[in-house]
């Protein structure tokens, strides 16, 4: 473009948001209240816009899901109490946009990205769309540097990449939430963008206070939709910690996300489109519940220059691994942690089942030393798995199997290692120290 043709350009560019600020605005209405959704007719906006129910103080800001012969459902972002048909709507002529940007850092935000921490207004950059494409897989650069988590058992056994996105799996009670507390407190990342989906309310002053403390916040942005806020709030909270974290890849910078938990996100879907008509499929899960899945986990992961790590917990129902949502997970993730209840129960923390657990680019991410190591350890420890039952009756004879052997010998050393405390801290290279050191005793033995 030229000097000369960048005036009358500008002057088009104002010309055109003049005419469309002075276009009329189409007042619809409320046609009907039905669950959670709202019906509504002669707006005509599009799936994912949002729109006004009622005037005044009474009135709730809601986002098209789905439109059908003239009519569109609409999910209210607020309470629908005292809502009823005939009540005016207007269209916004855009979807939801979040605040983006360093300046994010320290605080504390609503599922729509609003601030609740009463620091006052974001000192945002810029204020964006929620939806973003994924990485070209072609422009996204290798997984090849570690990312410390600060767990001994899992920067050595399932050792996590840079840009990988890792699954926490267990069930209720097992110690997800309080594993990815501990890995907050203990990762180097540069950034952490923390989000809360579905979280009970009591919990989440304790995860600021006692989990990140002022020191952990200040390089975080923590993203909280409770589990009393409408179904869409949790959803869009997904979305819109993602959709920070991208920001901040986009710039260069390398940021740890992660999401507690990925059950709720998929819980939500499931209530949206239930509620507006979708069929039930896989354990009352709709189709769209596996799409929206795949949508949000690629967005996550490296692109051209920075790089977003994710770290979702997997709420698996009954302790049955391989349920719908688990599954589906697993089958996009790039590694998956399984935490056992056995473990859990016999105080064991974290309650980390090292063989079932598995990165998939460890083998990336690690020296060939630092491999061989944990392999020994993984082959030590599957021995004494597979004889387990000869050893509780008292059936094995020492001498059967020198792997046996070494793992009955050393049981209190491995035991040792595997454990750690919430309060403790394990960098990385200490925890590569201490496994060849274990691996060096178990092979003098």
């Amino acid at each position: 473009m030229t000097p000369a043709t960048t005036p009358s350009a500008t002057g088009a560019d104002r010309w055109d948001r003049a005419l469309r600020a002075a276009r009329p605005v189409p007042v619809g209405r409320v046609r009907a209240v039905v669950g959670l959704s709202v019906e509504t007719v002669g707006t005509g906006a599009a799936v994912g816009e949002l729109v006004t129910l009622g005037e005044g103080a009474d009135a709730v800001t809601a986002e098209v899901v789905a439109t059908a012969g003239g009519a569109t459902r609409c999910m209210p972002l607020g309470p629908t109490h005292g809502m009823r048909a005939g009540l005016p709507v207007r269209a916004h002529g855009t979807g939801l946009l979040v605040p983006v940007g360093a300046g994010l850092l320290g605080r504390v935000l609503d599922g729509l990205g609003r601030p609740i921490d009463g620091r006052g207004p974001l000192d945002a950059e810029a204020m964006v769309p929620l939806d973003a494409p994924a990485p070209h897989p072609l422009e996204r650069a290798r997984v090849d540097a570690p990312v410390p988590l600060g767990v001994r058992v899992l920067d050595t056994l399932v050792t996590t990449g840079r840009g990988q996105r890792l699954g926490l799996f267990a069930g209720s009670g097992v110690g997800k939430s309080s594993l990815l507390s501990m890995i907050a407190r203990g990762t180097d990342a540069e950034v952490s963008v923390i989000a809360l989906v579905g979280e009970r309310g009591r919990e989440v002053r304790e995860f600021l206070e006692d989990d990140l403390g002022p020191e952990g916040l200040a390089r975080s942005v923590v993203v909280v939709a409770t589990s009393d806020q409408p179904p869409l709030v949790r959803l869009r909270s997904a979305f819109v910690a993602t959709r920070i974290a991208e920001h901040l890849r986009d710039q260069g910078r390398h940021a740890v996300l992660m999401m507690d938990s990925l059950t709720r996100v998929a819980m939500a879907q499931r209530e949206i489109g239930l509620s507006v008509g979708e069929p039930p499929a896989t354990r009352g899960y709709p189709p769209s519940t596996f799409a929206l899945l795949a949508r949000l986990l690629e967005r996550a992961g490296t692109g051209p220059t920075g790089s977003v790590t994710g770290l979702y917990t997997v709420l698996v129902d009954g302790d049955d691994h391989n349920e719908p949502i688990a599954d589906a997970a697993r089958s996009i993730l790039d590694g998956h942690v399984v935490l056992d209840r056995r473990l859990a129960v016999a105080g064991h923390f974290p309650s980390v089942d090292a063989l079932g657990s598995v990165s998939r680019v460890a083998g990336r991410v690690s020296t060939p030393q630092q491999r061989a190591d944990a392999a020994r350890l993984r082959a030590v420890m599957a021995a004494r798995r597979q004889a387990q039952d000869l050893i509780d009756v008292g059936a094995y004879v020492a001498g059967s199997n020198p792997l046996v052997d070494t793992a009955v010998t050393h049981a209190a050393a491995i035991d040792a290692f595997l454990r750690q405390g919430m309060d403790e801290r394990a960098p990385a290279g200490e925890s590569w120290g201490r496994l060849r050191a274990l691996v060096a005793q178990m092979g003098e033995s």
